[in-house]
């Protein structure tokens, strides 16, 4: 099997959100990146099992400059084969949409992977567009993955249940939670890493069709109000007036 994984950097969980004086973009100073989870934990090493139960490669693709290299070397200590970094800095989601498609239309993979959302955009926009892009079918929040074959069974989250589908590679598909376990690379793994080929691609042109231009903080939570028990009309009041919950 040949498969792709396509992963993003994203802050740490923990980090502090704040944005640059003018709100244009995040202000970077002190924040530490990772490896976006949903592409690690379930993506990449749901991909990682298929190879090891099937044969093939895995092969990991990130869209942005080279501070990404580290986060992606990450991906190769965990057990990926060979990754490719398209050297641009990632606009908008069809940007990169269309940067991983042009990259994977001749690549002949069986199966693209993608985490269902970053955890700093959680636009869940690139996989359909990929699969829109590529002409392949798309799964989205898949939290089961078995192949036979060329024949994948794929179980995905629905409200109030589970959806069962059956269909053939190539396809495209988002990893949400349950499709597999998180690993942590080893010290073979890392050294491996330091080996296995990085390929730089160059960027294709492109048009944007919307890039954001401003960000807002949500507005700061007020303090806790008490209310006495026994004042129920004010706690009514509060509820309909100022949390318009009723």
């Amino acid at each position: 099997m040949k498969l792709l994984v396509c992963i993003s950097k994203t802050p740490d969980t923990t980090t502090k959100i704040a944005f640059t004086s003018d709100n244009s973009a995040l202000d970077t100073a002190g924040v530490q990146y990772i490896m976006n989870p949903y592409d690690e934990w379930y993506a990449l090493v749901r991909a990682l099992e298929l190879k090891e139960a099937n044969g093939g490669t895995v092969t990991i693709l990130n869209v942005g400059p080279a501070a990404n290299d580290q986060v992606i070397r990450k991906g190769l200590a965990i057990g990926a084969d060979d990754a490719a970094r398209i050297d641009s800095e990632p606009k908008s989601s069809l940007y990169v949409a269309k940067q991983i498609a042009a990259f994977a239309k001749d690549g002949g993979y069986d199966i693209i992977f993608c985490g269902k959302e970053t955890i700093d955009y959680n636009g869940s926009e690139i996989p359909g567009m990929v699969a829109e892009f590529l002409d392949m079918p798309f799964i989205s929040y898949a939290s089961k993955l078995d192949v036979a074959g060329n024949r994948a069974t794929v179980a995905r989250d629905i409200e109030g249940g589970k959806e069962i589908i059956e269909l053939d590679t190539p396809f495209v598909v988002s990893a949400a939670k349950g499709m597999a376990e998180q690993r942590i690379p080893n010290m073979r793994g890392i050294m491996m890493a330091k080996r296995k080929p990085l390929k730089v691609v160059a960027p294709v042109d492109t048009l944007e069709g919307a890039v954001a231009v401003a960000y807002d903080l949500p507005p700061a939570k007020s303090a806790v109000k008490l209310v006495d028990p026994e004042n129920m009309d004010e706690l009514v009041r509060l509820l309909h007036e100022e949390a318009k919950a009723i």
